[in-house]
């Protein structure tokens, strides 16, 4: 199988050839002051009554050093004392790095020495790693993040085989392993790119995850060098060209195989899942900020713009679902020919799920699971949603709409855990055709409408973005009374969450992250800057405003 030159095969160091790490990483710091930019959203603009002013938003970078205790240096200049969770969540955390001859690299996905399977927990996700690495840049420590992010641009060279076809060449990892060898004392790398995963899907997710979080490091640190190298601006380059490339297709939106992002697992979610349309579009974003303005650099952000535009236009039509929408779908006429049909995608009427009239409130809204011909997916899918916001691909009263959804229909999406990945369950003969009797996704569990803590980050910036930091911080209050008595389980089981996942493993470093995050970016909002993208201007949205939105 492939891998490095071979995926199975496993690389040293030592065989990197041209692409000398120790340059990157070695290479000074560039002492630029952060500015706020186009794509930062103003936090003055939010009324939020938070401890701590806004008023350095614009010139300081992530908090530097840390408290005796471990625990954030936002905290500690607060006028309240950090719950003694943190402490724990900081210890637990740190206790998940990896390393790479020496330097940390990344943090294991769980560290559950209760479990008797390790199976691939003991590896470095590359979505896994995301809330981890914002854990880091908020308390002031880049390091670990500028390591992880030079060492999954460098698997991304790798040749990557399953069976006998070679994968695309910009497509990143799902997960590495570093192994070390106590004998010859070396430490080499093996990365997984789909070939080992359950149903061999490769990762759609982790190249937009490697673009957003590189964007993350450049507002969080004012260090321009790392992206502009010419490793970086080609990784970017490489992810961009799997992403935009012409074919049969006549959405901008991506098609997807089942199983291809945090929902690994045959869900029904192949087509045009929420999740990867709403992370393509921030990762294009991100990009377009990134990208050098060289000739090569002008041409990719020349086709993310028109990309941009059409993506956003189709998401926010065919996507949005509302009060009036739903009416609407309802009274559909089908077989509708030519240009001037209104249901474009000849959905039946009859297809529409009884549940999702009761859940639909007057007001408030959300990005339907999926859309493709004569098929819409009504299922909530909450990764999806709160990156619509953070992304802006949601527009301001979209957004709004997302967050009254929640408040509404909070017994059903938070209930005594945050956060459901997904609602509702499927089950019965649904859960035997679309999941194909999937033991780990039965209803309420995992991600068949399980609770997924990490989500807990997401969910608090997306209530910062939109001025509702009292929903964040209600969801906070949950966790808290649960999360390390329970010792950090990767997810819940049950119609409100009340059971520890009958699968999960404790430990789980992302619950961990997730929630370290969500705390510190209650306090200190300004670290919204670092994964949250104002709405651009030239991207107006061609909608009229629907009656959820102005009840």
């Amino acid at each position: 199988m492939g891998g490095l030159r071979n995926v199975s095969s496993v690389c040293s160091i030592s065989e990197m050839d041209d692409f000398d790490l120790s340059r990157l990483l070695n290479k000074p710091k560039l002492n630029i002051e952060r500015k706020r930019s186009f794509d930062e959203r103003s936090l003055s603009e939010l009324s939020i009554g938070l401890a701590r002013g806004l008023d350095t938003y614009e010139t300081t970078h992530s908090p530097g050093g840390r408290s005796g205790f471990g625990t954030p240096a936002s905290s500690t200049r607060n006028s309240f004392e950090p719950h003694p969770m943190v402490a724990d969540a900081w210890e637990a955390l740190r206790r998940s790095m990896v390393y790479f001859r020496g330097q940390p690299v990344g943090t294991i996905a769980a560290y559950d020495h209760a479990s008797e399977e390790v199976l691939n927990y003991d590896q470095v996700f590359v979505r896994d790693f995301v809330p981890s690495a914002l854990a880091f840049l908020m308390n002031g420590e880049p390091d670990i993040v500028k390591h992880f992010l030079l060492k999954t641009l460098y698997l991304q060279g790798w040749e990557k085989r399953v069976d006998r076809f070679k994968l695309g060449e910009g497509v990143m990892p799902a997960s590495f392993k570093v192994l070390h060898d106590p004998i010859r004392k070396t430490d080499s790398l093996v990365a997984d790119f789909g070939e080992s995963a359950i149903g061999r899907v490769a990762p759609v997710d982790s190249g937009f995850w490697w673009i957003i979080l590189l964007r993350a490091y450049t507002k969080s640190t004012g260090d321009l060098s790392l992206a502009e190298t010419p490793e970086c601006q080609k990784g970017m380059r490489l992810i961009l060209t799997l992403c935009l490339s012409e074919g049969f297709d006549t959405f901008p939106t991506l098609l997807c195989a089942d199983g291809c992002s945090m929902i690994d697992r045959r869900m029904g979610i192949y087509g045009y899942p929420i999740e990867i349309q709403a992370l393509f579009f921030m990762a294009l974003r991100s990009a377009s900020s990134l990208l050098k303005h060289d000739e090569e650099g002008k041409e990719f952000i020349e086709r993310i713009v028109k990309r941009l535009h059409a993506l956003s236009y189709h998401m926010r039509s065919y996507f949005w679902l509302d009060f009036q929408q739903l009416n609407d779908i309802y009274r559909y006429k089908t077989e509708e020919y030519s240009h001037t049909a209104v249901n474009k995608f000849n959905v039946i009427p009859d297809s529409i799920p009884d549940w999702v009239f009761d859940f639909m409130p007057t007001r408030g809204g959300y990005f339907i699971g999926n859309v493709s011909p004569a098929r819409m997916d009504f299922r909530w899918f909450a990764l999806g949603n709160c990156i619509a916001i953070l992304s802006s691909l949601a527009t301001h009263e979209q957004e709004m709409a997302i967050m009254d959804l929640i408040e509404a229909r909070w017994e059903e999406l938070v209930g005594e855990m945050p956060l459901k990945i997904a609602y509702p369950a499927i089950e019965s003969h649904e859960w035997r055709i679309v999941t194909g009797c999937d033991p780990k996704n039965t209803r309420w569990s995992y991600h068949n409408g399980g609770s997924w803590p990490v989500l807990l980050w997401l969910l608090t910036a997306a209530c910062i973005k939109t001025g509702r930091p009292q929903i964040a911080r209600k969801a906070i209050d949950l966790a808290e009374t649960r999360l390390l008595k329970d010792s950090w389980p990767e997810y819940y089981d049950g119609k409100v969450g009340r059971y520890i996942g009958k699968q999960a493993r404790k430990y789980q470093t992302w619950s961990i992250a997730g929630y370290l995050v969500a705390k510190m970016m209650l306090e200190d909002p300004s670290h919204l800057g670092m994964i949250s993208l104002e709405e651009d201007r030239q991207m107006k949205p061609m909608l009229k405003r629907s009656s959820s939105w102005t009840c």
